[in-house]
């Protein structure tokens, strides 16, 4: 066989290969579509089925405005009102600043639980005890010990937050082969370069993976500290609707939260697959 028929038995070999990684890619990409829609159109029935008994209900019917329906109407009155806009701001920069304190914070205790045995053996007990305390029964203290419901809300994410970045990032540390480290040294490598160049590149899998966990714990914390005490945001946007019964506005609140939390949670998800080495472990 001449070099030119190799060639192109070798050249529609691999046309077909690709041709078939290409469908298999689609094939995965649709079922993965058609579940995610499948899911959420079974949810929205029994959210249907739900709202429907209660409003045949006598005992429950002035509880109707809990359905789908009227929910998916009172989205365009609160976001005409700008509702939905501001709460999604003051939400956002309470949560944005605590999760970003508590990554400042959690990164660098990680660190040192992870290279230094004395401090993982002095702060082992005391952050486990911290850790195991209910980060909303600090609110107490915070309201007394800073001067606004904003700096109080912040300190409660970030109580709330850092353990899982720091005990992720220690996690992630241990894991890392010590020779690495021997061989860093005996080229010359100075603690900054060890840092930079071998540590945050080893551990940034296990870093954002713990974020992720933060962030999570983070969004959960956010809405019952904003039941008292500010004017803003979507735990208060969730506790006016209650004061005026406005019960779709209260569900409607209830699915933003859902909503821009699940899309926090899958850009976690996209960044972890993006920027972590673990290129072949699937985070959802």
């Amino acid at each position: 066989m001449s070099n030119g028929d190799s060639n192109v038995i070798t050249g529609g070999t691999l046309a077909e290969i690709e041709e078939k990684r290409s469908s298999a890619r689609l094939k995965t990409f649709s079922k993965t579509l058609f579940n995610w829609a499948a899911g959420l159109l079974i949810l929205f029935a029994l959210w249907y089925l739900g709202g429907y008994l209660i409003e045949r209900n006598p005992a429950t019917t002035h509880f109707a405005d809990f359905g789908p329906i009227q929910t998916l109407k009172a989205f365009p009155v609160l976001w005409e009102e700008q509702t939905i806009q501001n709460a999604i701001q003051s939400s956002g920069y309470r949560l944005s600043i605590g999760l970003g304190i508590a990554i400042a914070c959690g990164i660098p205790i990680g660190i040192l639980l992870g290279v230094s045995r004395t401090f993982r053996q002095l702060s082992n007990s005391p952050f486990q005890l911290l850790r195991m305390i209910s980060p909303l029964s600090w609110e107490p203290i915070a309201v007394i010990v800073f001067v606004t419901w904003n700096q109080a809300i912040i300190f409660l994410l970030a109580i709330a937050s850092v353990w899982p970045v720091a005990f992720a990032t220690a996690a992630g540390l241990a894991k890392v082969d010590p020779a690495w480290f021997k061989v860093a040294k005996n080229l010359g490598a100075k603690p900054w370069h060890l840092l930079t160049q071998i540590i945050l590149p080893a551990i940034l899998f296990d870093i954002l993976t713990g974020i992720r966990a933060a962030l999570g714990v983070a969004w959960i914390v956010l809405v019952p500290a904003e039941f008292l005490g500010v004017t803003s945001g979507l735990g208060y946007s969730i506790a006016d609707a209650r004061e005026t019964l406005s019960y779709d506005h209260l569900t409607a609140m209830v699915l933003v939260i859902g909503i821009i939390g699940y899309i926090l949670d899958s850009s976690c998800a996209l960044a972890i697959k993006r920027f972590g080495w673990h290129r072949g472990i699937d985070q959802r």
